[in-house]
């Protein structure tokens, strides 16, 4: 069996017109490179993937869901979608596929969780901004985790939208991250900006928490129809980390909370909470707690 490391290995030179320079990463079903256009001399990054079989269909709809909408953000904090392209057989069935995208040199969240405590919450006011800027256009991403969260030169950039949907979707299959993932998604009930406030939630709960993975309606019970998941018996951050200021810890928390109709809103309500918290720590500086350990990227769910 072929693995991501075997292609890696064997570096193509060139991919769809596009001259390659160096693998940069790997994502669902997918290999990134940073590649130049041999015109303009442009860089970019571009996400690859193969059809070996007929399950790798899904992260080509990846690539192209991230392209339709990759194309439509404005925003800083989005990454920018540039092209999308496709070889085909003589019958048309798709057989690789290639996602151009803008590329940002920084390292995720995951591996560059900043040393402060106001560092951290300016990271959650930026990714906040961007996923509000996302649901103005009428979409969600669906799958906010650390891996998916750029830092780089004092910049935050939110990534991979190949999940993402228009607001009110109902998905066919559960899709998310494991560990980050909100219960109306396992449940595959109509997703709204709420499903978003929950990924981010449990962003910000990880990385208070020193990696501590909130317990959610997949890693309970694999489905969650009868979860025995609730919000009171979940540690908060401040008890898991007392220099967590109450206030900051309650707004995870509340982000959280099984109930959809019980989270905030929207990031409109969010951020300037984050905003007041930020003021707050900034005249307080308290450390923010470190990963003991790197950990290995969650790997999204497709079942």
């Amino acid at each position: 069996m072929t693995t991501n490391a075997d292609m890696f290995a064997n570096l193509p030179t060139q991919l769809f017109g596009y001259d390659v320079i160096e693998p940069i990463g790997e994502g669902a079903g997918s290999l990134i490179y940073a590649v130049s256009d041999p015109a303009t001399k442009q860089i970019y990054a571009l996400k690859h993937v193969v059809r070996r079989e007929e399950r790798d269909a899904r992260f080509i709809e990846q690539l192209e869901a991230e392209f339709e909408i990759g194309r439509l953000v404005s925003h800083p904090g989005l990454r920018k979608t540039i092209d999308f392209k496709v070889e085909r057989t003589m019958l048309r069935k798709i057989t690789s596929a290639a996602l151009i995208l803008e590329l940002f040199d920084g390292r995720p969240l995951e591996f560059e969780l900043p040393a402060n405590l106001p560092d951290l919450v300016t990271v959650f006011i930026r990714t906040g901004e961007a996923l509000e800027h996302l649901h103005n256009l009428g979409y969600i991403h669906c799958d906010l985790k650390p891996n998916n969260i750029m830092l780089g030169a004092g910049a935050v950039k939110v990534i991979d939208l190949g999940q993402g949907c228009k607001v009110g979707t109902v998905k066919e299959r559960i899709q998310g991250t494991p560990d980050y993932i909100a219960p109306e998604q396992v449940r595959c009930d109509p997703l709204t900006l709420r499903t978003d406030v929950f990924n981010f939630g449990a962003t910000m709960y990880w990385c208070m928490t020193g990696g501590q993975k909130l317990p959610t309606a997949y890693t309970v019970q694999k489905g969650g129809e009868n979860s025995f998941l609730v919000d009171d018996v979940i540690k908060t951050p401040h008890e898991i980390n007392p220099s967590i200021p109450e206030p900051l810890s309650n707004l995870v928390m509340e982000c959280v909370r099984t109930n959809p109709n019980r989270r905030p809103a929207d990031f409109k309500e969010i951020v300037p909470r984050l905003e007041v918290m930020h003021h707050l720590a900034s005249k307080h500086t308290h450390p923010a707690p470190e990963a003991e350990s790197p950990l290995a990227s969650p790997q999204a769910v497709q079942v």
